[in-house]
């Protein structure tokens, strides 16, 4: 193949990928949106009722609907075997609007000196972000997708962290605090931070100020000012409105095994309007540059139609993944959750962390037990004493029952649930306990006996 011919095919793919990926993360609300704007973009796109479209379908696997249109067939394909989604049903519950954190974020591209290269690039990253809003994957793998050097997107990677909020897509909490101090360079603050963190992040403030021949009062300020700072810039993952959730993803048990259906059913069903492709049909007659700008917006018309069901398999796959890996949970046992990173489904199905990242943000599943957002079912691990893993969750659980059966005149420390953590196999520290219990937002021991007497 020459390499013009090769070339000119990734031209081709570089459309279809891009949105299928700008489909994926899109939650129910946006997608709804999305295809209404379609609609009414493209001529040659109409809404059609659902049995005509599953009659449609049924033509063209017969080979009636081939009439000599190209119609990309190149998005990859995974088919997870034993799957079963439903789309053909509504589920009924009021449309709200949902904004989602990274989707303001990639707005903010469109407000800095980015080309578009450079602007794909700098979604890449946003889509790569954990819960706290750090960069969850090396910046050497994005360089990778993109062709690039490290080196080459290092300047993109800064430009989205001055995004705001300020220290997005960080690698680390330093990076994060130093990003955010950025406009009080040589402050006493920043040198803290820059020069003495570890000692800092220790609360070794004395040796802080020893290496710093910061005053007292210069330390006592900069501790102010960084305290002040945000050190998880992504925890406004999603904003909603009046409180209501729509479920992307409803799970149900039939005959022991789970039903995956993909919350779309109520949306606009799309297909190619006849009288279109019969213009196509025609031989003669019809303009040149008619017929280009036609045939483009047919293909158009076939991508975004082959993007939705591209965002129902994938899905679909991805949540059957997580069922697998959580099944205890699925069944009843709310309480379990087994250790489970994105790294985990996107090796499980061979497909992109991104890929991952944008199926499960900002999204929900329906199930018996309630509405949980899909980002709940990731979560930390450690090795227990007998090798087997444990999830961070299971560990706060089994401290919250500690604390909730402690002797309430004696309330534990954080030093002594410790032990009786590791005593039950849970090999954690104090300052984990620490941390936990805050998340738990259970007050230390004295503030505990304090409000319980």
């Amino acid at each position: 193949m020459r390499l013009e011919q090769i070339l000119s095919q990734k031209q081709i793919l570089a459309p279809q990928q891009i949105l299928q990926a700008s489909l994926l993360q899109l939650n129910t609300i946006n997608l709804e949106q999305k295809i209404l704007d379609e609609l009414e973009s493209n001529p040659v796109l109409e809404q059609a009722e659902p049995k005509e479209v599953k009659e449609e379908e049924d033509s063209a696997e017969n080979g009636e609907m081939d009439r000599n249109v190209d119609s990309p067939d190149d998005f990859d394909e995974y088919e997870p075997p034993n799957v079963y989604y439903k789309t053909e049903e509504t589920y009924d519950a009021p449309l709200v609007e949902r904004v989602d954190f990274i989707e303001l974020l990639v707005k903010q591209l469109n407000d800095t000196n980015l080309n578009e290269e450079e602007k794909r690039i700098g979604e890449e990253i946003l889509w790569n972000l954990d819960d706290r809003g750090y960069l969850a994957t090396e910046l050497i793998l994005i360089a990778d997708r993109f062709g690039k050097e490290k080196s080459e997107i290092e300047p993109i990677l800064n430009e989205v962290q001055h995004l705001d909020p300020l220290g997005i897509a960080a690698r680390d909490l330093r990076e994060c605090l130093l990003i955010q101090l950025d406009t009080d360079t040589g402050s006493p603050a920043h040198r803290v931070v820059k020069f003495h963190f570890e000692d800092f992040a220790n609360k070794r403030y004395e040796v802080v100020q020893a290496k710093s021949g910061l005053t007292e009062e210069e330390l006592s300020d900069a501790i102010t000012e960084i305290s002040q700072l945000n050190p998880r810039p992504g925890e406004a993952a999603s904003l909603t409105k009046d409180g209501i959730v729509i479920p992307d993803v409803v799970v149900r048990e039939q005959n022991g095994e789970f039903v995956i259906q993909i919350n779309d059913g109520g949306l606009p069903e799309l297909r190619i309007n006849n009288d279109y492709l019969s213009m196509m049909d025609a031989k003669a007659g019809f303009p040149t540059d008619a017929r280009s700008y036609l045939r483009k917006k047919i293909d158009a018309g076939h991508w975004f139609i082959q993007a939705i069901e591209q965002r129902r398999q994938t899905m679909t796959a991805v949540t059957k993944t997580i069922i697998e890996r959580q099944r205890e949970f699925f069944m009843g046992n709310l309480q379990h959750l087994n250790p489970m990173k994105l790294q985990d489904i996107a090796d499980e199905i061979k497909m992109d962390i991104s890929t991952i990242s944008r199926s499960t943000r900002g999204k929900y599943v329906d199930t018996i037990y309630g509405i949980f957002e899909l980002k709940t079912f990731f979560t930390e691990g450690m090795a227990k004493d007998d090798g087997s893993m444990v999830s961070t969750n299971e560990i706060k659980q089994a401290l919250k029952v500690i604390i909730d059966n402690e002797d309430k005149s004696k309330p534990l420390n954080d030093e002594k649930l410790a032990k009786v953590l590791n005593d039950k196999g849970y090999p954690v520290a104090r300052r984990t306990v620490a941390k936990y219990r805050e998340q738990l937002q259970q007050p230390v021991a004295r503030l505990r006996r304090q409000l319980n007497r």
